[in-house]
């Protein structure tokens, strides 16, 4: 006999036998009470059914019924905690997980503002309960003045549940304050360079400088890309031009700007190695450095930007 067979003919003889026992009475359903629940202790002749399980008046056999859920909304949180920066860790993705606004984070941690790059493992960041801004009171700060600085109404400082204001009108020196709501400007950082004699002229048409996949996106805070790579990955030109600068800045690590001679100019940075010298012409395409983890930097990635005259432009909007 096959195995299917048996196993059907198992199945089989256990209904008849329940449905037998069933209908001549013989069924106790108290052997079927739940661990730790007492027996009925009703009437003689009543029955005792699990709460899963219901007896149709209509057929005489027991049935399953719906079991009823409650959903247990998340408890949301009430204070301010400490985040530590693991490897790879970006601001985006550091906000994601805490379901803020990226903005969020880089306005509660004086030391990414305005660099969102500015990122090292092991580092510990204030992560808030809500979007906003944290502020430190400083002299001279008034609870209408810090409304003011982040364009809030100085009642959602005063009433908000994660602040503790005994007495409005003295606010304590060194204390933090969060600012539901609020907001920082956007400080745009500049950098320009005259381009030398015979500079090569960039075309306008950029290409991507390294092949990767994106880590962080172009966003207020961070008006760049980042490229995860392997560190030592060819980084290439983006567009012809000359090399502006080269060399290190606190949080760029090593970087290349190249200045493109139209207006625009491309800035690449956290190079393990930089393969050009400044004031020379570059072809577009040309190798011009590796992708390293220098400066402030959480995993292997080109940090790369875009500007016209001064201003940083979306680089999706420019790639092909």
């Amino acid at each position: 006999m096959s195995p299917h067979l048996t196993r059907y003919t198992s199945h089989l003889s256990l209904l008849t036998l329940f449905l037998l026992l069933t209908s001549l009475g013989n069924f106790n359903p108290q052997a079927l009470r739940p661990v730790g629940e007492p027996a009925s202790s009703g009437n003689p002749g009543s029955t005792f059914l699990p709460r899963r399980m219901s007896l149709s008046s209509e057929t005489g056999y027991l049935t399953k019924e719906a079991l009823p859920f409650t959903i247990i909304p998340q408890r949301p949180r009430r204070e301010v905690i400490i985040y530590v920066v693991q490897p790879g860790d970006v601001v985006t993705g550091i906000a994601q997980k805490f379901g803020l606004r990226p903005e969020t984070i880089q306005w509660s941690n004086s030391q990414l503002y305005p660099y969102p790059d500015l990122l090292y493992i092991g580092e510990e960041l204030f992560i808030l309960p809500v979007d906003g801004v944290y502020h430190k009171v400083e002299a001279g700060d008034t609870l209408e003045s810090i409304a003011e600085e982040y364009e809030v109404d100085p009642s959602a400082i005063l009433q908000s549940e994660y602040n503790d204001i005994t007495d409005p009108g003295t606010l304590v020196v060194g204390q933090m304050l969060v600012v539901p709501g609020g907001s920082k400007p956007y400080v745009a950082q500049v950098i320009y360079a005259e381009p030398p004699s015979g500079a090569a002229q960039g075309s306008g048409n950029f290409t991507w400088p390294v092949s990767g996949v994106i880590t962080q996106g172009y966003w207020g805070g961070h008006q760049a890309l980042d490229i995860g790579a392997p560190c030592g990955t060819s980084i290439y030109a983006s567009d012809a031009g000359y090399v502006a600068a080269v060399g290190w800045m606190d949080g760029y690590g090593n970087h290349i700007l190249l200045s493109h001679g139209n207006g625009w100019e491309t800035l690449y940075a956290h190079l393990s190695q930089v393969l050009v010298r400044a004031d020379t012409s570059v072809q577009r395409g040309a190798l011009i450095g590796r992708v390293g983890i220098t400066g402030r930097s959480t995993g292997c990635h080109l940090h790369f930007e875009i500007r016209q005259y001064g201003t940083k432009r979306n680089p999706f909007g420019l790639l092909p």
